[in-house]
């Protein structure tokens, strides 16, 4: 396999060899200078290469791969549909990709078809009959329209590009990714793009990719330089008291708050929203119009407080965001890498915080050994911080009951959790008639 280690960076798209038509769509995106894997990536692709492309979470490479599609596709004398398939491991990141390939293809009339769980599958066949020239998908439900929509087909597809790739190789996608491998044409271009190379990837690339260039803009696992990291070892019965401290302490950030659970981003979201914050839960077990809905809500600004499990934590591209706190410290630390790659992205700075207790060190302890780095701990007095105990206790005992009541209401209803449906803007306050004081340390 080639190397690709001393390719000097371009100073333009338009010196990586992009037509005037995309160069300008960059432009409009703000996109001035190609970041470090599109430099690298886009003119291998050009040349009609395979890649594998192993970069940092936020490095661009969405616009690695997307770039030198949407210029086959120009290049193609008649373009067909189904053209190419983006394979992504969650919904949100999905339809993100398919955001930016319609914004980069504006000009040229790209349409694109983002097939994904949690919306209805009658919907979904409506786009593909007005045949997109890019699918993009979770594996799971790109494999239900081959199977059983009439007239989708991928014999004609031109381009594969496998996002995330070490998380689409997880036991939920491992079958349905080897389904759809089998129905594609050998005669394809193949894009393989992943924050961490494991095991699985390499067996996957010499699968799927012919004589691949390997592109790696950074370190096995690292994180950027932008980013300023600490952690705070703590109690666990003070969690909440630091987490409400450090929120109020950066009260004008734009947060992230990652934790083990879905229960536990919502009780947070309760907790927060008791004390006067602007916070919204995130997590699989909502339906995909509320999560989409939450999503728009932190990027929008209308909050500034996203409390989320790690269905957030790869891939999204939220420029916003300033912090990244790390409530529960995850038992795989490969997910650290990818939960603080939320802040930090393209250039800019950001600061990433963990949390940790007792119960937590040995995971925690893995993590400096996968960065390679101690890490400074977060400056804060205790005894400052305590001060908020019994604020954060009664805000957490209402918290508590609300979620006890709408337990009720689901066992009585026999539908879908009742708190992770009740309408998002409830959470902000807009639905109550009057909203909560904004909360102040004393």
């Amino acid at each position: 396999m080639e190397e690709e280690n001393e390719i000097e960076v371009s100073k333009s798209f338009k010196d990586l060899g992009l037509p005037d038509s995309l160069v300008e769509a960059c432009e409009k995106l703000g996109w001035t200078t190609p970041l470090k894997i599109q430099a690298e990536a886009i003119p291998l692709a050009l040349q009609g290469k395979d890649v594998i492309g192993l970069a940092q979470t936020g490095s661009g490479k969405t616009g690695a791969f997307a770039l030198p599609i949407l210029h086959a596709l120009l290049e193609a004398p008649r373009p067909n549909h189904f053209f190419a398939c983006v394979m992504s491991p969650t919904r949100e990141l999905a339809i993100q990709i398919a955001e930016q390939f319609e914004a980069l293809g504006s000009e040229i009339g790209v349409k694109c078809a983002v097939l994904v769980g949690g919306i209805d599958m009658v919907q979904q066949s409506i786009k593909i009959a007005k045949q997109p020239h890019i699918i993009v998908g979770t594996p799971g439900r790109v494999l239900d329209h081959l199977k059983n929509t009439k007239g989708f087909s991928f014999s004609r597809l031109k381009y594969l590009v496998l996002d995330e790739a070490d998380r689409l190789l997880n036991e939920d996608f491992e079958e349905s990714l080897n389904e759809i491998l089998q129905a594609i044409p050998r005669e394809r271009r193949t894009f393989l793009f992943s924050a961490t190379m494991t095991k699985k990837v390499q067996k996957l690339q010499r699968v799927c990719l012919r004589n691949p260039v390997k592109i790696e803009a950074a370190s096995k696992y690292s994180t950027v330089d932008t980013l300023k990291q600490q952690y705070r070892f703590l109690p666990a019965k003070h969690k909440d008291c630091y987490l409400v401290y450090i929120l109020t302490e950066m009260a004008e950030s734009t947060s992230m708050v990652f934790t083990r659970t879905c229960d536990s981003t919502r009780l947070l979201a309760l907790i927060l929203r008791n004390l006067g914050l602007k916070a919204i839960p995130i997590n699989g077990h909502m339906s995909q119009s509320k999560r989409l809905g939450a999503l728009n809500k932190f990027k929008s600004g209308e909050c500034n407080i996203l409390l989320c499990t790690d269905v957030a934590s790869r891939g999204l591209d939220i420029p916003t965001v300033d912090m990244v706190i790390n409530y529960d410290i995850p038992t795989n630390s490969k997910d650290y890498i990818h939960r603080v790659g939320r802040t930090a992205r393209a250039g800019r700075s950001g600061v990433a915080i963990s949390l940790v207790n007792q119960y937590e060190l040995e995971w925690y302890i893995q993590i400096e050994k996968l960065i390679g780095k101690k890490l400074p701990e977060y400056p804060a007095q205790e005894v400052e911080v305590l001060l908020l105990e019994e604020r954060v206790g009664e805000a957490k005992r209402l918290a508590m009951m609300k979620m006890k009541e709408a337990g009720g209401k689901k066992k009585r209803r026999g539908g879908e959790d009742d708190l992770a449906e009740e309408d998002i803007d409830k959470y902000l306050g807009l639905k109550e008639g009057k909203s909560s004081k904004k909360f102040r340390r004393r």
